[in-house]
């Protein structure tokens, strides 16, 4: 008997935030019993130049995906865009900009931890082989120079939102994301809905254009993932689902956490 279709729609590799290269991550698919998988680094689509042969290679149905933050008003907010072109010239250069916004914003981050007399150089960042260098390498950067117990600890008392050392950086709107997904022949989802702030901020998120809601997430309570899940039906929006799968920056939450079936994979990824 075949194992039931499970695909995994949200995970990292260490061309952002993750600790395993494309070629690994596609390798604990397999190992995970995985029929398919989204690779959503923050700001880039570099992990699919190497993780689509492997792929193919492992007989892993691979859609094309990636995670942006964003800012509408002050409120942060995660998108992600699945089924994208790759090659959009729209897309490309959104990466590039929230790039260039990841290496101002870190170096104001280093400066403000400086002050509170932890001494880290952008080259201690470059700790698990990202290219995105973001908030989770300067977390764990700060683990291996002991001034702090865990990643979780990092963020909960200095560079989380709102902490002492967060800097937000230049902010990109919402309106500007999606447009930008859209451009790229893209499906638009509202990430992790249950960690924003208020629900009633969340309804009022989908008044824009976005496509679908990530519904299942990690270990999300089950009274949580119903409730996005009936409002992704009242709104006749699409579902998603995915563990945020990190490897060694979130070892509590493996790949394959949370997943979706066949018909709301093929209802993300047409085909031509």
């Amino acid at each position: 008997m075949s194992s039931p279709f499970r695909a995994d729609l949200h995970c990292h590799t260490t061309c952002s935030d993750g600790s395993l290269t494309p070629t690994e991550l596609i390798a604990r698919a397999k190992e995970a019993g995985l029929s398919a998988l989204a690779i959503t680094d923050h700001d880039t689509v570099d992990a699919y130049a190497e993780a689509t042969e492997a792929a193919k290679k492992a007989g892993i149905i691979l859609g094309t995906g990636i995670e942006f933050s964003s800012y509408e008003g002050k409120l942060s907010v995660h998108v992600l865009g699945y089924n994208i072109d790759l090659e959009s010239p729209e897309l490309l250069e959104l990466c590039k900009r929230h790039q260039i916004r990841r290496e101002e914003r870190n170096r104001s981050i280093l400066s403000k931890l400086a002050r509170l007399g932890m001494n880290l150089e952008e080259k201690d960042l470059v700790t698990i082989g990202g290219r995105v260098i973001g908030r989770a390498h300067i977390a764990l950067a700060l683990v291996r120079k002991g001034y702090v117990n865990s990643t979780q600890d990092a963020f909960s008392r200095y560079i989380g939102d709102g902490k002492p050392c967060f800097d937000p950086g230049a902010p990109i709107t919402l309106d500007e994301t999606l447009r930008v997904i859209h451009a790229a022949h893209g499906k638009a989802f509202l990430a992790h809905p249950h960690l924003l702030p208020e629900g009633a901020k969340a309804r009022k998120l989908l008044e824009k254009p976005f496509d679908g809601i990530e519904c299942f997430y990690a270990r999300c309570p089950r009274d949580q993932t119903h409730r996005w899940v009936d409002m992704a039906r009242d709104r006749h929006l699409l579902i998603s689902g995915g563990s945020d799968f990190h490897g060694a920056l979130k070892p509590q939450i493996p790949l394959g956490a949370s997943w979706v079936d066949e018909a709301t994979f093929n209802a993300i990824f047409t085909h031509a």
